[in-house]
């Protein structure tokens, strides 16, 4: 939490640098973003965050939902669903919290590797860093 999520989620820009993105796009979820890395909550909440980055700049688009209560469970755990609200129109160059910016920012900044094989050095990056990383096959093509 806190210094350390911060970091992940901006570390996470790595994979796109590596692989020299044109394009990249982070979702996250408003209340759970602030939660993890101890900052306030900017914007709605609940609310799924979505940016779409290119070098050209950024879009945010906001989803807002309420939380309808499906279940609790005897351990005191809530199943919700989501009640999805009318979202804003798109928000180009929208504000984004520090740890998305900084990712939006990184992917771009391409990563002097000098391999063949830019994801297989990004993985033993990651790695080095603490993080579990497992790429399909999909993503060695």
């Amino acid at each position: 939490m806190g210094e350390d999520a911060l970091n992940g989620i901006a570390e996470l820009s790595n994979v796109a640098a590596a692989a020299s993105a044109d394009e990249v796009v982070l979702a996250r979820e408003a209340h759970d973003m602030a939660t993890a890395c101890e900052l306030p909550v900017v914007g709605p909440a609940p609310c799924l965050n979505m940016v779409r980055a290119t070098t050209a700049g950024h879009e945010l688009h906001r989803f807002p939902y309420d939380e309808e209560l499906l279940a609790r469970s005897p351990e005191g755990w809530a199943s919700v669903a989501p009640d999805w609200k009318l979202d804003p129109p798109p928000q180009p160059g929208g504000e984004l919290v520090p740890p998305i910016q900084v990712a939006v920012n990184s992917a771009f900044t391409p990563l002097e590797l000098n391999h063949l094989e830019p994801f297989g050095v990004t993985v033993v990056l990651m790695e080095e860093q603490g993080y579990s990383v497992r790429l399909t096959e999909a993503s060695a093509r």
